[in-house]
């Protein structure tokens, strides 16, 4: 049994699938089923079971992924910390995002973390879903990941950052878009351009308005939060979304954004393995990413305000 042979066989588990992992490696699907064939040999029972269209851990599968993720994934920050040890200024830092949230979240803190670190690189990599998130912490390819808060993840650590009031996004000449608020009752049967489909924000947002009573209907579902508002500036509909750092004030422009304050705000903020193992440039990436939506002594998330 070597690390090489845990190390696939983890991918192999995440993956579901054979040739996908093979193709990842760079190596034939043969030489990743010796990997999984070899760990069963020497445990002496069954880790996977193929199906149709892939393979699925079976119970003693899924004992020994997540005992290698876990030690896999210490090793591997073992050895990021020690060559940090030899260098405290170098290193990188691996961070998940959405597609808009550098944009929205984090550019003015990369630049002033490429100030104070100008030796550390910074890797940004798209992940579709907060579980891809969770796993590709969990096994130690990723440091941070941004992320909408839900409910607890086993082996993963939440924290929220910034809390977003809601509103309502329409066109310049929608007959809502005068208004300076509204109550969320008032949008009670309005259809509405649709967040991600099965994303952590829209089931918020459906807690958040089964809590004041309210049900929307939907035309149609849209990928990230930035193409809804591009819709609803398009007149293509109206979209409830976070008031995301960056937006247009409320009242100017073709796109208007109504405040729906009484919606509960959207908490998003950082993902991490353990905060405690992270490593020096990491912690220092999320602790300036947290500064620049910080009032200066705040301790908690703080809450976007519109510009006054």
């Amino acid at each position: 049994m070597t690390l090489d042979d845990l190390r696939v066989f983890v991918a192999v588990c995440r993956a579901g699938s054979l040739s996908a992992v093979a193709r990842d490696l760079g190596r034939t699907q043969s030489a990743v089923s010796q990997h999984v064939r070899r760990l069963e040999k020497e445990t002496g029972v069954a880790l996977v079971e193929r199906q149709p269209r892939g393979v699925v851990p079976t119970q003693a599968g899924r004992i020994l992924q997540a005992a290698a993720a876990e030690g896999i994934s210490g090793l591997d920050l073992a050895v990021r910390r020690l060559r940090e040890l030899l260098d405290g200024h170098s290193g990188y830092v691996r961070v998940a995002t959405g597609a808009t949230t550098v944009r929205h979240f984090m550019s003015d803190a990369v630049v002033t973390f490429r100030r104070r670190h100008p030796r550390v690189n910074l890797e940004f990599q798209t992940v579709s879903s907060g579980r891809g998130s969770f796993d590709a912490l969990a096994d130690g390819t990723l440091d941070l990941a941004w992320i909408t808060l839900g409910p607890p993840v086993r082996g993963i650590e939440q924290r929220a950052v910034v809390e977003l009031p809601w509103v309502l996004a329409v066109p310049a000449d929608d007959p809502l878009a005068g208004r300076d608020r509204l109550d969320a009752a008032e949008l009670s049967g309005v259809r509405l351009i649709r967040l991600p489909p099965n994303s952590t924000s829209a089931a918020h947002l459906d807690a958040a308005c089964a809590e004041s009573g309210v049900t929307f209907s939907h035309d149609t579902s849209v990928a990230d939060w930035d193409t809804a508002l591009l819709l609803a500036e398009l007149g293509a509909g109206r979209a409830v979304v976070p008031a995301v750092p960056g937006l247009p004030v409320p009242g100017q422009g073709a796109l208007r954004l109504v405040p729906l304050p009484g919606l509960r705000p959207l908490p998003v903020g950082w993902a991490v393995r353990r905060w405690d193992a992270l490593s020096p440039p990491a912690r220092a990436f999320a602790d300036t990413v947290a500064e620049r939506h910080h009032p200066p002594h705040g301790t908690g998330p703080a809450p976007v305000t519109w510009p006054g």
